[in-house]
Parts: C-alpha cells; structure tokens; sequence
C-alpha cells in the first residue's frame, strides 16, 4: 500500500519557487509535496526583521510551521560584495530603499562600487525547516563570483544583470535558466536541506 502523501508547507507565494522545491524532494523523499501560501488563506506575511538570512529564514518558518500545523519551509536570500562588507545582504531586496526595486538597487551598487576595483561578491541563500511541535534546521547554499561593471542579461532578476559566477563569463542574467537552478545558492541550499525535510517532515 502506498504511503500517503506528506504535505510541507513552503512560505512562498513564488510558484517558481515551490515547482523547484517539488524537484529537488522528488529525488529524495517519496511522498512529499509542497504546497505553497496561496493553500492556506490567511496566511501571515512574516516581515524579515531577523540581522542574518538565518534569522530571517527561520522567522518564516516558524511563524508559516504555527500557522499550518505542518513542516514548513522558508529561505532568505540576497548579494554579499566583499568591498561592502558582505552588504547589501539581508538588506538586498530594499538596497535603495523600496522593496523589490530592482533597477534602483543595482544603480545605487554599482555607484557604490564605481570607483573599487575588488569586484568580488557572492549571492547567499539559507533554507531554514521548522517543524510545529518544535525542531529548527538550516543550510545554507553560495554561489561565489565577480561583479561586473555594468548589467548584461535580460534573464533573471535582482542583481542577476551584474553577477557572473566563478569559473563562467556570462552574467546570471544572460544564463538560460535550466543553467542557473543548476548553480543557484536557492538551489544549493535547497539541496542540502531537502535530506533533512525527507527524514524529518
């Protein structure tokens, strides 16, 4: 007899977002599917008030594991540049001040990095799980490379235009996106938990 179906609950409304979770568990945990915010009508918007992607990845969780009765899982994401000291970091998504305002952020970074020549950065990603009845994990994935001096690449979003990733020549925004889930920090980070929401969800 088959066994039933386990259900995680992903604190996303980003259908991208929980089709590439679904792939990932699909190699290693049977019966497992995530579901996504929109199943579960009112559903907290958690603000992300945490100082490290950790903190702002298990806030999520928690509140969404709370909320649902089920495992839930949550990421936090952004760009580190070595001649910012690893900022914008958590601060990413709101750099120049509006959240998600993509073509400001990257207008404001490369102003500030105008006159550096280390280019160096990473983007960084923490997958956090967190279980309603209690028990916390995290893992985190990184994608090291360079920044460029302008932006090249129609794909993607973010700071994709201005990334290229270590041993490649193309931005992440002119990579196909097959090629970018395969190198991704989401997706690296999403790997190395996907173990731990099979033997724990």
């Amino acid at each position: 007899m088959a066994e039933p179906v386990r259900r995680v609950a992903l604190a996303t409304r980003n259908v991208g977002k929980i089709a590439e979770l679904n792939r990932i568990l699909a190699d290693v945990g049977d019966g497992i599917e995530i579901v996504g915010l929109d199943a579960f009508p009112g559903a907290p918007d958690v603000p992300e008030t945490g100082l490290t992607f950790a903190d702002n990845a298990l806030l999520k969780a928690r509140a969404i594991a709370a909320y649902t009765g089920l495992p839930a899982v949550s990421d936090d994401s952004g760009l580190a540049a070595d001649a910012l000291h690893g900022m914008p970091g958590v601060l990413s998504a709101r750099w120049a001040g509006k959240h998600g305002d993509d073509a400001a952020n990257l207008a404001l970074l490369l102003g500030q990095l105008a006159d550096v020549d280390e280019r160096g950065a990473a983007f960084v990603c923490v997958a956090a799980l967190a279980l309603p009845g209690g028990g916390e994990w995290t893992a985190t994935g990184v994608l090291a490379g360079t920044l460029t001096r302008a932006p090249r690449g129609g794909n993607g979003f973010g700071y994709d235009p201005i990334f290229v990733p270590e041993g490649l020549s193309a931005t992440t925004a002119e990579l196909a996106p097959a090629e970018k889930d395969a190198i991704s920090h989401r997706g690296r980070a999403f790997r190395a938990i996907a173990p731990v929401i099979a033997a724990r969800a």
